[in-house]
């Protein structure tokens, strides 16, 4: 079984988040350090610690982040011009949190994808 995260917490609204979209399958907040003037994590409300721990069963809420992904852009005005969806996995990916979730990045020009 998976550790529960800080994730887990927002999703039963235990921490405040600034929560812009909510269903029965993921949960949508802003990031609290953006690196955009949209920067939303869109989550998975069951706990999927990786890309790597996602099974044939979770077909359906990973289509949902993609689904949810596009209405926020609409909402936040930045569908048109265009955003970025980042899903990092383990450490050398990127992940801090080890609860699957989906950055979805935009508001501004936000250049090549970089690899260091």
């Amino acid at each position: 079984m998976a550790e529960e995260t800080i994730f887990s917490k927002i999703i039963r609204k235990e921490i405040p988040a600034d929560v812009v979209y909510q269903d029965d399958l993921v949960t949508a907040f802003r990031d609290i350090n953006p690196r955009a003037p949209s920067h939303v994590l869109i989550i998975p409300n069951k706990l999927i610690p990786t890309t790597n721990d996602v099974e044939a069963e979770d077909e359906l809420v990973m289509g949902r982040l993609f689904t949810v992904a596009k209405k926020i852009a609409i909402e936040e005005g930045i569908a048109e011009d265009g955003y970025r969806l980042i899903v990092n996995c383990n450490p050398h990916g990127g992940q801090e949190v080890y609860h699957i979730h989906m950055h979805l990045v935009g508001g501004r020009p936000l250049g090549p994808m970089l690899l260091s």
